[in-house]
């Protein structure tokens, strides 16, 4: 297999994986609150990513990484968990789930700034196309009638694309799940201390639900899906792998629908579908 085939089999691992995300994050803001949520999955995640680096004994990072680490840190483990996390509040997961369309743009444009990737003029049409698709559906389902939510999924969908061809870039030197794990202990401590802080009074009403949604985003969205996508992004290209996002609207609303019994129209459906097209024509043009 060579390089490129095992960056969009990693990258596709890693969709999945967080497809499954926003259905657990609105799931688990039933019963927490969206602040503990976000610093207490960073925390759970963080003490699993410690565990792994002590136990196969890596190499602290370097001095000069640690500016890209942080980048990653506000991007991926605090910037989009805790946006999404209020968002969930305003707005219905499948909704969330239709901006996740625009995170193949967001991506591109930092993996252009900061990964040095140049797709070609074609690809940048398709990309766009894709993100168009998904705002206008945005704008046709009512914006005005929660605002707050959707601005909240644009900012945390900016962060996420930062975060992601950061840690893409820093992962050609240091390795994928190295770098996610090294990005949740330089955030350990403050999370840690913010976990214990915002920690409920009593966990006594907390459904069981709420309890799985909060193991899969600290166990499966903050840790080991990162440890497949940067692989992926790394080894296939930022821009043309992270085209695979235009996938997990499509997985997401399956789940949505399966798990929470969230209604998914007939447009909602034919958006992703339409989305989803777009990234055999960006993926031909990525390099």
């Amino acid at each position: 297999m060579d390089k490129t085939a095992g960056g969009w089999i990693n990258g596709f691992v890693g969709v999945l994986i967080f497809s499954g995300s926003l259905p657990a994050t609105r799931v688990a803001v039933m019963d927490f609150d969206p602040a503990f949520l976000t610093v207490a999955r960073a925390a759970t995640a963080g003490i699993l990513g410690l565990a792994l680096l002590l136990i196969f004994r890596q190499k602290r990072p370097e001095r000069r990484d640690l500016v890209s680490l942080a980048i990653v840190a506000l991007g991926v483990v605090v910037g989009f968990p805790l946006l999404t996390a209020l968002a969930l509040k305003h707005i219905t997961s499948a909704h969330s789930i239709i901006f996740v369309g625009l995170l193949p743009l967001a991506t591109a444009i930092f993996g252009v700034i900061r990964g040095g990737d140049r797709p070609k003029p074609a690809f940048w049409l398709f990309s766009c196309l894709g993100s168009a698709l998904v705002a206008g559906f945005a704008v046709t389902q009512g914006v005005s009638a929660s605002p707050v939510g959707y601005i909240l999924m644009l900012a945390a969908i900016i962060l996420c694309g930062l975060g992601y061809a950061e840690g893409a870039t820093l992962s050609r030197k240091l390795g994928g799940w190295q770098v996610i794990s090294w990005a949740l202990v330089l955030s350990l401590p403050v999370m840690l201390a913010l976990t214990l802080i915002t920690m409920p009074p009593s966990l006594e009403s907390v459904g069981k639900a709420a309890w799985i949604g909060l193991a899969y985003v600290s166990l499966f969205s903050m840790l080991i899906g990162f440890v497949f996508w940067y692989r992926g992004l790394a080894q296939g290209g930022i821009a043309a792998v992270g085209q695979l996002q235009l996938l997990q609207p499509f997985f997401g609303l399956g789940l949505a629908a399966m798990l929470l019994h969230e209604q998914v129209s007939p447009a909602m459906i034919a958006v992703t579908a339409a989305v989803v097209l777009c990234v055999v024509g960006a993926k031909k043009y990525a390099r």
